[in-house]
């Protein structure tokens, strides 16, 4: 077990993997990094920094999808280097998997990929944490065998996270059972907060009703299950180039962990 599964499954309060949705600019990166250093030292949060190379799985074929591969590893590779944070990154190939291994400290499958099994078995062997998105077409259940295609491999450094199921057409529904049927499979349970509540192809891009992430939050916190936060800011999420409709602003994060530590506590 590496020393950093070992600190997340023990965090206290719970840890956070934050970042924008996509790797945009070397100066969006740096800010949102330094105000989540700041913010989780103030907090006493472990910090992973979230963002993707590349989106492969956008509405529309002309939207910004990422700087790429080697572009995107070495801007990750970059920040690290600076702020000294875990970096976490989604793959979407069996050959991407090397490559993010020799930077990333977690390797993320995507919602939509949480059950191609070539997938999760290259990024077990990989010997990196694994976080695996619960797809919204799943039930919390059928986690076990993905978590099995990596535990087989002999790598049981595993993250399950819930993102919301679909509910109807373009929109998502959090069944917070699900924590529960999570927790017991005796892995490290993540809220994905962002796309929780994110309208998924509502037009040509995907809406999002980020102003109920704090108490979304809260709730989650609430059922003693969930062990971190997986929570997408950007300093103006207006502007972004991915899941701005979805998307936190950093100013307002300060305020959501707070309220989120309040919530943790009193449960002790």
């Amino acid at each position: 077990m590496s020393n950093l599964y070992f600190e997340l499954k023990n965090a206290e309060p719970f840890f956070l993997i934050a970042g924008p949705c996509v790797i945009e600019t070397e100066a969006i990166m740096f800010q949102t990094a330094e105000t989540l250093v700041r913010l989780t030292e103030k907090f006493q949060i472990p910090l992973i920094y979230k963002s993707s190379f590349l989106k492969a799985n956008r509405t529309s074929a002309s939207s910004y999808s990422g700087p790429g591969r080697e572009q995107g590893l070495k801007l990750l590779q970059k920040l690290k280097n600076e702020f000294g944070i875990p970096i976490l990154t989604d793959v979407h190939e069996t050959s991407d998997v090397p490559a993010v291994a020799e930077i990333c400290d977690i390797i993320q499958i995507p919602a939509f990929l949480c059950r191609q099994t070539a997938l999760l078995q290259a990024a077990a062997c990989s010997n990196r944490i694994v976080n695996i998105k619960k797809g919204q077409f799943l039930a919390p259940e059928d986690m076990k065998a993905a978590a099995e295609k990596v535990s087989e491999q002999g790598n049981n450094q595993i993250l399950l996270t819930e993102r919301g199921t679909s509910f109807g057409y373009h929109n998502l529904v959090v069944d917070f059972r699900a924590f529960t049927v999570l927790k017991e499979m005796g892995y490290p349970v993540v809220y994905d907060v962002t796309h929780s509540l994110q309208k998924p192809s509502e037009t040509s891009v995907s809406g999002g009703n980020p102003q109920y992430a704090k108490i979304m939050a809260q709730a989650a916190l609430a059922t003693g299950c969930v062990d971190g936060l997986f929570i997408e800011t950007h300093p103006e999420p207006t502007k972004a180039l991915s899941d701005a409709a979805s998307m936190l602003p950093l100013e307002q994060m300060d305020n959501l962990l707070e309220s989120c530590i309040k919530i943790k506590n009193a449960l002790e």
